[in-house]
């Protein structure tokens, strides 16, 4: 039996664009979304609760980032193939290829590569050293929420996306953020059937055998997780 994905995100304009997106083509039935809460530490939890319960064929880790270097633009999607944090670990993603297309196909535009995970918001010349360091994006969860599918659900396929919100040019600080904030959120919703279509993917390699889980959903909205 096809279990179904797990999505998380830290914030609510977050799960609010994921939640209103298209998840008909949804392998296993709903997907469960859950929010994770900003910041490393808090998102380390969250994802070791949810892990532990188990029943998922997948972790998407989706949301917002702010780009670290040029040519890339407010509204366009960065897929992780590798996340990392200031400590030196490194959390690689083999999935990411799969999902870049799934993405492009869509509609949207993708960039494969390095995300890093700060614990706090980066800006100026961080950015700068960051994408000399190879990263392409920046946030405050992903690498949190790795760690925990490392240590609680090793085995289970999983992914990053972050939508770009601000660039180096375009910083947080500045008024233009509004209008990339909504342009990032409308693509973020618009990417809901490239991450089904990646779990669909998933489900069509072969796969060990599962114990079968009870379906207690029959919506095809998401199941917030509790």
């Amino acid at each position: 039996m096809t279990e179904p994905l797990l999505v998380l995100c830290a914030l609510a304009p977050e799960a609010w664009a994921l939640r209103g997106g298209d998840w008909s083509g949804a392998a296993g039935g709903p997907p469960v979304l859950a929010r994770t809460g900003m910041g490393r530490r808090t998102a380390g939890r969250r994802a070791a609760a949810l892990l532990d319960v188990g029943g998922y064929g997948a972790l998407l880790i989706a949301g917002f980032g702010a780009a670290v270097g040029p040519g890339v633009r407010p509204g366009e999607v960065i897929v992780a193939d590798r996340v990392t944090d200031a400590e030196g670990r490194t959390h690689p993603l083999t999935a990411a290829p799969a999902l870049a297309t799934a993405v492009e196909e869509a509609g949207l535009r993708a960039h494969l590569g390095t995300l890093r995970t700060a614990d706090h918001v980066v800006r100026g010349a961080e950015r700068s050293r960051l994408h000399a360091e190879g990263a392409l994006a920046v946030d405050m969860e992903a690498a949190a929420v790795l760690a925990a599918r490392a240590e609680h659900a090793p085995d289970l396929p999983a992914a990053v996306l972050r939508v770009v919100v601000d660039t180096p040019e375009r910083e947080l600080i500045r008024p233009g953020t509004l209008p990339a904030g909504f342009r990032a959120w409308r693509a973020l919703r618009a990417a809901v059937p490239a991450l089904t279509a990646w779990h669909r993917q998933l489900n069509a390699a072969p796969r060990p055998p599962t114990t079968p889980q009870p379906s207690t959903q029959p919506s095809t909205l998401p199941q917030e997780a509790s």
